[in-house]
């Protein structure tokens, strides 16, 4: 399928463009802010390609808390400009990819004897929908409140203050940004790992790369280099002025069936032992409960994983909020957690620090971090306008042009749902038709308890660049955080639908497996029932 990633297409890119190659830019990072400058780039004209030494989205792009908001709690911090451009991007966002970004209500109780105030909520709100252009917000009372969530703590109970916000599936936005930008004519490689920075004097003249699938060396030159690795970012830089302003923050989240935790609706509120925002909202068949906010001391190297204490803090608060629900450690069927690449600004409180990106432009080298999932557009343009001057045949950002690309068609199939249909149409955009001519009813059949259908799970092995089962089922599908154990129970099933497009040998298939499995005990396994 066009912007894809048939079989072969590996040893077909390097055959084309050979072992020294020549780009206007080259794009180091496969997560969101890397997708975007991508997209944006070929959308301006440029001969554009992107590397990732691991998979796409493996690091924080896969790891966030789904979230595509405006950021209302930076209005207390007086971040009023990014919540301005935050909430303009998810109306956009959510104008142009229905389905894929979806609206998401949460609610945030008022109580008599803790924070915020209702005065706070009715003013923060206010602003909240001034820069939205439109009403989205409003207050219920005490009985409204239960009625609409039963499970809440009704003891000291004021009312309520409902806001709308959006979520997503992070990998599979990433995932949707990069096929529309090699629809476009761009290129996007995962593992692909930097080796080094070509310089010639100060200036930098494109990257050596090793192909990690390949193990071979090949060199692509260009005019501008664009470091969008995130907490890795200082890794590309040379100049001791851009060196030590990152902090990598974790953000750690348990997920929870939604039988053992329904909700109707989000509910947001602040931990009642430091008053940090916790949050509670269904997605994806579950219900995700986010996030802390903690220096993250161990090396990057290493998948980032929740910690007992941070599980317990989640947990406190959970229980606090919703005591008759009476959950525990053992109601947790995943977790993950991901480190944000936040720019210090020297704040005590890692929840006190701008979530705002920063550029730091060096000679041939332009190097983006921070910033947050919903305003990767705004991130991608003004990178590309910070490396203008060495790309001279670069058009303007064109106006008016929606965040992706427009889909050509609109699919139909009587088998599914209007809500099915219109997630898969926005997942796989203008490719949506042939899937479904392909598919079999049985291929449309949900996999476990988790929204994916079987359908998508063989589209991913023959289309979508799957180097291990871990690509797979934590990023081009989530069912290793959706179903219990981490859909160990399935592997013989999905077997059968992978094996034969993915090439690989009945041996290759035993060893991955076993690494997966082992790879999700490690990182993702629920917390120990000592933590509850």
């Amino acid at each position: 399928m066009p912007g894809g990633w048939p079989r072969g297409w590996r040893e077909q890119f390097w055959a084309q463009h050979g072992a020294d190659s020549s780009w206007d830019v080259v794009i180091i990072g496969g997560g969101i802010s890397g997708a975007g400058i991508l997209h944006e780039a070929v959308r301006r004209g440029l001969r554009a390609v992107l590397v990732e030494q691991g998979d796409f989205a493996s690091g924080t792009s896969s790891r966030s808390s789904k979230l595509v908001h405006g950021g209302l709690r930076y209005l207390a911090t007086g971040d009023w400009k990014l919540t301005l451009e935050s909430v303009r991007e998810r109306q956009q966002l959510l104008q142009d990819a229905p389905g894929l970004v979806q609206p998401q209500r949460f609610l945030v109780p008022i109580y008599a004897h803790s924070k915020p105030r209702d005065w706070e909520m009715r003013v923060g709100l206010a602003l909240y929908d001034a820069f939205a252009g439109k009403r989205l917000c409003y207050r219920l009372d005490a009985a409204a409140a239960l009625r609409l969530n039963p499970a809440l703590d009704g003891t000291g109970l004021l009312g309520a203050y409902s806001f709308q916000d959006a979520d997503t599936d992070d990998a599979r936005l990433v995932l949707r940004v990069l096929r529309d930008a090699q629809r476009a004519g761009g290129h996007a490689l995962n593992y692909v790992r930097v080796a080094e920075l070509l310089r010639e004097g100060a200036r930098v003249k494109g990257v050596r790369v090793r192909d990690r699938v390949g193990n071979r060396t090949c060199t692509l030159r260009a005019s501008a280099v664009i470091n969008a690795t995130g907490v890795w970012a200082e890794n590309f830089t040379t100049e001791a002025a851009h060196k030590n302003q990152l902090r990598p923050l974790r953000g750690s989240h348990l997920i929870v069936p939604q039988w053992r935790f329904p909700l109707g609706q989000g509910i947001s509120w602040q931990h009642h032992q430091d008053r940090r925002n916790i949050f509670v909202y269904p997605w994806a068949n579950v219900t995700l409960i986010g996030t802390t906010d903690i220096d993250h001391s161990a090396t990057l190297d290493e998948e980032p994983r929740h910690t007992a204490e941070e599980a317990h803090y989640l947990l406190d608060a959970t229980r606090q909020r919703f005591p008759r629900l009476g959950l525990s450690a053992t109601d947790v069927i995943a977790t993950y957690a991901g480190v944000r690449p936040v720019v210090t600004s020297g704040a005590a409180d890692p929840s006190d620090e701008s979530r705002e990106s920063a550029l730091w432009v060096e000679p041939g080298l332009v190097t983006l971090s921070g910033g947050k999932l919903t305003t990767f557009r705004v991130a991608a343009q003004q990178v590309l306008d910070a490396a203008a001057p060495d790309l001279p045949t670069m058009r303007k950002a064109p106006a008016g042009t929606p965040i992706l690309d427009g889909t050509p068609e609109t699919a139909v199939d009587n088998r599914l749902s209007p809500v099915a249909m219109q997630r898969l149409q926005e997942l796989y955009g203008g490719d949506c038709s042939a899937l479904l001519q392909a598919c079999s009813r049985t291929d449309l059949e949900t996999v476990g308890p988790s929204p994916h259908r079987w359908c998508e799970l063989r589209l991913a092995a023959e289309e979508e660049a799957v180097t291990s089962l871990s690509d797979l089922l934590l990023r081009r599908t989530r069912i290793g955080l959706l179903v219990p154990q981490g859909g160990a129970s399935l592997l013989p099933q999905i077997r059968s639908r992978v094996q034969e497009p993915l090439g690989w040998s009945d041996a290759r298939w035993e060893d991955e497996c076993s690494h997966y499995v082992a790879h999700w005990q490690a990182v993702h396994r629920p917390p120990l029932s000592a933590a509850s």
